[in-house]
């Protein structure tokens, strides 16, 4: 679905807005990037800013014209940050953009369309596109770099994506920010135990203190990374005839 969003830059005047178009785009899952006629392209610049994203500026396609880039889509949303007079369905929110973005995105090609850095798409422009949306913003300073307001929007878009039914993203979580498995916290447990025996601050053998700790750590639910401190922690204070 992600596959058939595009983003298309109109005649774009700073190479390195395209690279970090690039780079707001793969965060957000989106590959399909075509620039319509810009100043400087390739670019080293353009390049150097995607930062990790060279593969979508490297695929990026350069077209003379913006229906060129257009003409295989069925919705193509135009970014602008005033309303114009034309009769184009606009949408205040961009969340209800990117939900019906999404929704045509499942079977077919859409765009999201982007003009120039200083004064956006032409009315001839916008009259190529089959909506208007705007990026709500303080009133006084409302002003947002092309590469940011692309973020804003493909942020959107992204997250439409992941509530929509036919999503299968999954949040991938580092190795050491998973919760331990229980026999990871059952070694744990027992290191605890042995070492407060050893150093003497267990005293009472019907005392309640363990079972009060293994609360205290369920509640606070360690990750394997805090888990592994406080066994480097147990360890250092261990006499070593007790270790094990």
């Amino acid at each position: 679905m992600l596959a058939n969003i595009r983003i298309v830059l109109v005649q774009t005047f700073h190479p390195g807005n395209i690279g970090q178009t690039a780079r707001a785009m793969k965060t957000m899952g989106l590959t399909d990037l075509v620039l319509v006629n810009p100043r400087c392209f390739p670019d080293d610049e353009a390049t150097r800013l995607a930062a990790g994203a060279e593969d979508v500026v490297d695929a990026a396609r350069v077209v003379d014209s913006l229906s060129d880039a257009i003409g295989d889509c069925v919705q193509v949303v135009g970014a602008s940050a005033r309303l114009r007079s034309m009769p184009l369905p606009h949408y205040d929110e961009p969340e209800e953009m990117a939900r019906e973005l999404v929704e045509n995105a499942a079977t077919d090609r859409v765009a999201l369309v982007f003009g120039r850095e200083r004064f956006g798409l032409t009315n001839d422009e916008i009259q190529h596109c089959s909506h208007q949306v705007s990026i709500p913003a303080n009133p006084d300073y409302g002003i947002l770099n092309l590469s940011q307001a692309v973020q804003v929007l493909a942020y959107e878009v992204f997250r439409a994506w992941r509530h929509s039914p036919g999503s299968d993203f999954i949040q991938q979580r580092p190795p050491h920010d998973r919760p331990p498995t229980r026999e990871q916290l059952r070694h744990f447990h027992d290191h605890l135990s042995r070492v407060m025996q050893a150093s003497g601050f267990l005293t009472q053998p019907h005392a309640r203190t363990e079972a009060q700790l293994q609360a205290l750590f369920a509640r606070a639910q360690p990750s394997r990374k805090e888990l592994s401190l406080l066994r480097g922690f147990l360890s250092s204070v261990e006499p070593e005839d007790t270790e094990s």
